[in-house]
């Protein structure tokens, strides 16, 4: 049976830089379920598929075939063989996720991979739902959060710094609705588990967060 640690959160909060760093420090294997999300949903943005035609998306979710893989140290995505890892950050991709995640035949499809690979390995996992659904029983339960402004600030000092243009408020805007989707959504909901240890980043050092989870791990 492996090890579990599972990190909750937001959009923004920073939840997959702290897992990666988390994982190389404890010597886990960090599967980012976002990522696997946003595969998905690039794989519906390629196919030209309607966010709300929830039978095209469930007749695409059984021709999608995503994988997580490792070169060197670096996780790399694969979509049916091809490595999209490079755009999986596309905000049309972050936006069609957080609407398409909710979807009960896209979460099926990606749920067995996920929970097997648990089962089997020490993990650390990020997403929305890790310790309230898909690792329920999980060792170690973290929710990751910050303020809007902080997480949007982030957001955007990122696509400043890729060299794309950027507004702050529209950003804010898209985090703002973003929440609210996920925290109101039928199917597990953006939420602390109860028996999670909250962690509010606004003012913290990257590597203060890391040692703050770590301390709570074996």
């Amino acid at each position: 049976m492996g090890y579990n640690v599972a990190i909750d959160g937001p959009a923004g909060a920073g939840k997959s830089t702290i897992a990666k760093l988390v994982a190389k420090k404890k010597g886990y294997i960090y599967v980012d379920t976002g990522a696997m999300y946003r595969a998905m949903a690039l794989y519906f943005l390629d196919c030209g598929i309607d966010p709300k035609d929830i039978e095209r998306i469930g007749d695409a979710c059984k021709k999608a075939d995503i994988s997580i893989k490792y070169e060197g140290e670096s996780q790399q995505v694969f979509l049916n063989g091809e490595n999209v890892t490079s755009r999986l950050r596309d905000e049309a991709v972050g936006n069609m996720a957080s609407v398409t995640s909710a979807i009960p035949s896209v979460r099926e499809a990606l749920l067995e991979l996920q929970r097997n690979l648990a089962q089997t390995e020490d993990v650390i996992m990020d997403g929305r739902d890790i310790g309230t659904h898909i690792l329920p029983n999980a060792d170690v339960k973290i929710y990751l959060t910050a303020s809007i402004a902080t997480r949007a600030r982030r957001r955007y000092e990122e696509l400043s710094e890729k060299g794309e243009s950027c507004n702050y408020e529209a950003i804010e805007k898209d985090i703002e609705a973003r929440d609210m989707r996920d925290m109101t959504r039928d199917i597990a909901p953006l939420k602390q588990a109860e028996d999670a240890h909250l962690i509010d980043s606004s003012d913290m050092a990257i590597e203060e967060v890391v040692e703050a989870i770590i301390k709570f791990c074996k």
